[in-house]
């Protein structure tokens, strides 16, 4: 089935079943590399897009879910020529170590400044509770939100 819909801003269309994981054509079929496969079953985080704006897992949802709607992986929010304001802040801060989970978690924090502009601590873990990072550098992801934040993520 041709399946149609906008990615990074986008139009695309895709030939898949609709009942093909939305992770599966963004990689495979889009060769969008940023999202990951981690746990397949919702449950860490490393495969955190945007769908209309809302963070929302892709491993499990549907091809045929999202067809309509506008999805934003990683690659959507910057480049290495002029990356996202997150993206900068987590370099300054250093917040990751391996990296595999800072896409999703990047993702979703964009999510959060996008409907908060300067949120809280508590808001940001929160918002990024969802996220496993095994590297345990959770300290610096926070640091690297906040300063996103103040640098003005939202604009």
């Amino acid at each position: 089935m041709t399946l149609a819909l906008t990615v990074n801003d986008r139009p695309v269309t895709v030939s898949a079943d609709p009942a093909t994981p939305l992770l599966d054509v963004l990689r495979n079929e889009l060769d969008l590399k940023g999202t990951r496969y981690g746990c397949g079953l919702e449950q860490c985080g490393a495969c955190m897009v945007l769908i209309d704006g809302v963070a929302a897992y892709s491993c499990a949802r549907e091809i045929g879910t999202v067809a309509g709607h506008a999805v934003t992986t990683i690659e959507g929010l910057g480049t290495p020529d002029a990356p996202h304001v997150l993206q900068r802040a987590f370099l300054e801060e250093q917040a990751g170590q391996c990296g595999y989970c800072l896409s999703g978690i990047i993702v979703s924090a964009a999510a959060l400044l996008a409907r908060n502009p300067s949120p809280g601590r508590a808001e940001i873990v929160a918002a990024l509770d969802r996220h496993l990072c095994r590297c345990g550098t959770h300290t610096r992801i926070i640091a690297a939100v906040r300063k996103a934040a103040e640098m003005g993520a939202s604009a």
